[in-house]
């Protein structure tokens, strides 16, 4: 009831605001007729002949009806004035110029005679009446805006790095918003040519080198980069050395996100870390992947957590005959499963809750659907938590991959894709080294299934996924602090959660049989770095306002990770951003009956496991004494 008591006064003030505009029009056009004779006949009503002035009068009418078509057709009459821009400037001039055209038309049709001149005169006048009318709130707004900003003790003065078209549309929209508090006082740009212009009354003070200079000059607390194709090296650049400035930091996130060449203050978002990273994202070839995607039986394990959610996601734009989603943890299972109905409305979906510990469950799910692809993305991945519980990891991370390998053998599946880590190289936690044996499970299960291709996919840290570090720095800063790092001089290499999926993806593609995919994730990012820089790009100064504290390596955790093993080599791809490591040769009849020792163990709950994971990963650094109890 409220609402379409709302939507009556809305409708009903759209119609007065029309009716009003009609009635102006009317009485502009009838005044134009008289500036315009008025005009032509030296300033001088005695000096207008009655011939004319007769004519005039006796057209009026059906000039006004003409008139207000035009403009109806043109519709002068639904448009958002307070918005009013050139497009609209343009629209009023064309209406115009039609409307003085067939004012023309029709008097000569008529043969009533009139002067040439006030044809021309008719036209400027009707134009500068209409404009007046129709820009007149859009000045008052400005006005008021910018009186607003003056006396608003809470404006934000606000830099723009940029001064391009997006920067103009940027700058209009502060101005035109009387919600939007910043108030623009300088632009920075790398041109040489527009430094000491102006854009919309706004200075533009220099390059980069002037960034900080006129952060204190202008006592700017907001910069927003307002350049559209910007490079990561170049992005990285320019937050550099905004970071150094103590202001919030806001960027456009792409071009594609330009709508009609507009852009609004709502489309920046907040600078993130992974801006820092200063490399391009991955690219894939969505060709090669489409190719065995498209019309197949895609099973997800995990599907529910980051990685696995971000697999599906992909996989189902890529238009798969089913997607089977297989995951312990319904809670954000149904959230996904809710997101890919509504996105994708035709994608046959099967979203399943099991565990991969359950050799039966599996064997059934294999079974029933006989998926063709198989990403295996289900796994505990908590460092310090595995090393509290390493029979949990065990039984998870090995038995859980070594189930599906399994059944992916034994069922005809054509691949299998193991999301590994590169925390598996030279482990120094039990996580790691589990997924160490998983990668050794998925070797030997191609010799044992030759039907299967079994490949694994290793990466590093993963921005933004569930346990992460950035969401923690994040909560932490929100909170006031102290940011907590575990050691000055740990450093990790990191990429987005699409980069991570794009290359499993590109894997899959690549695929042939016991290959281990790699990364190239660019240069290693120091974690106290990381730190403060979100510090800094959240507005405040590292150890003055938000303390960052020091508490020492984890159980588990080291220094640096590693990506491959030095005898494992690299051999390029078609992706000059991924590489294959060659395959670690091993015992496997050995392998395997390890195994059968370490399942025991581990479902036996024994303390002895991490020796026991150090007999088949010799690697493995982390079995210390050789015991621990969970």
């Amino acid at each position: 009831m409220l609402r379409k008591i709302q939507q009556h006064f809305h409708n009903s003030a759209k119609t007065v605001r029309i009716a009003f505009l009609i009635i102006y029009d009317i009485l502009a056009v009838c005044f134009a007729e008289f500036l315009a004779l008025w005009t032509r006949f030296e300033f001088s009503t005695s000096h207008i002949t009655p011939e004319f002035g007769e004519n005039a009068f006796q057209y009026a009418v059906i000039n006004a009806a003409v008139t207000v078509f035009i403009f109806a057709f043109l519709k002068l009459y639904s448009s958002l004035w307070q918005y009013a821009s050139v497009q609209e400037m343009m629209n009023v001039l064309v209406a115009c110029l039609l409307a003085a055209g067939s004012q023309s038309v029709g008097m000569h049709m008529l043969m009533w005679n009139m002067p040439r001149s006030y044809y021309i005169l008719y036209f400027f006048f009707l134009l500068a009446l209409i404009c007046f009318s129709r820009f007149f709130y859009r000045g008052i707004r400005v006005v008021r805006n910018s009186y607003t900003m003056v006396k608003n003790v809470e404006t934000v003065p606000t830099m723009v790095i940029g001064a391009g078209d997006t920067a103009c549309s940027l700058i209009k929209d502060m101005n035109n918003s009387s919600v939007v508090l910043n108030h623009v006082v300088c632009v920075i740009d790398a041109d040489l040519s527009k430094i000491g212009n102006s854009i919309l009354g706004v200075p533009i003070v220099g390059n980069d080198d002037k960034i900080l200079w006129a952060v204190e000059k202008y006592a700017v607390k907001e910069i927003f980069i307002a350049i559209p194709h910007l490079t990561a090296k170049r992005k990285k650049e320019i937050i550099e050395i905004c970071k150094n400035s103590g202001c919030k930091i806001k960027i456009l996130p792409s071009v594609a996100q330009l709508v009609n060449e507009e852009v609004t203050v709502s489309k920046f978002r907040e600078v993130e870390i992974e801006d820092l990273l200063g490399r391009e994202p991955v690219k894939t070839n969505l060709d090669e992947v489409m190719g065995y995607i498209s019309n197949s039986a895609v099973l997800v394990t995990g599907g529910g957590g980051s990685i696995g959610s971000e697999l599906c996601r992909q996989i189902a734009f890529h238009r798969p005959d089913k997607l089977i989603i297989f995951d312990i943890y319904e809670n954000t299972t149904y959230d996904l499963q809710m997101e890919l109905r509504h996105d994708f409305p035709e994608l046959n979906l099967i979203v399943l809750i099991g565990s991969v510990r359950n050799s039966h469950r599996v064997d059934m799910v294999f079974k029933q659907y006989h998926p063709d692809i198989v990403f295996h993305a289900a796994a505990h991945k908590h460092v310090p938590l595995m090393e509290e519980s390493p029979n949990e990891a065990v039984k998870n991370n090995v038995f859980g991959t070594l189930n599906v390998a399994r059944a992916a053998g034994e069922n005809g599946t054509s691949r299998m894709v193991l999301i590994s880590t590169d925390k598996a190289v030279n482990p120094t936690n039990i996580m790691g080294a589990t997924k160490r044996i998983c990668e050794m499970i998925i070797q030997g299960m191609g010799h044992r299934y030759p039907g299967t291709n079994y490949v694994a996919v290793r990466f590093g840290n993963v921005l933004g996924s569930n346990g992460s570090v950035i969401p923690l720095f994040k909560k932490q800063i929100e909170e006031g602090g102290p940011v907590t790092v575990t050691d000055k001089n740990i450093i990790r290499y990191f990429m987005t959660i699409p980069e991570a999926v794009s290359l499993v993806l590109q894997a899959g593609a690549y695929a042939k049989g016991g290959e281990i995919f790699v990364l190239d994730m660019g240069e290693p990012v120091k974690i106290d770095d990381m730190a403060r820089n979100l510090i800094r790009l959240s507005g405040f100064e590292p150890d003055v306002d938000i303390p960052i504290v020091y508490t020492g390596l984890r159980p588990g955790e080291k220094m640096y990770e590693e990506c491959l093993r030095k005898e494992e080599g690299l051999q390029k791809t078609a992706n000059n951003l991924i590489f294959i490591g060659r395959p670690i040769e091993f015992d496997e009849e050995k392998f395997f009956g390890e195994l059968v020792e370490l399942k025991k163990l581990a479902y036996e709950d024994g303390t002895d496991i991490k020796q026991a994971v150090k007999e088949i990963v010799p690697s493995y650094q982390g079995a210390k004494g050789g015991r621990s109890i969970e």
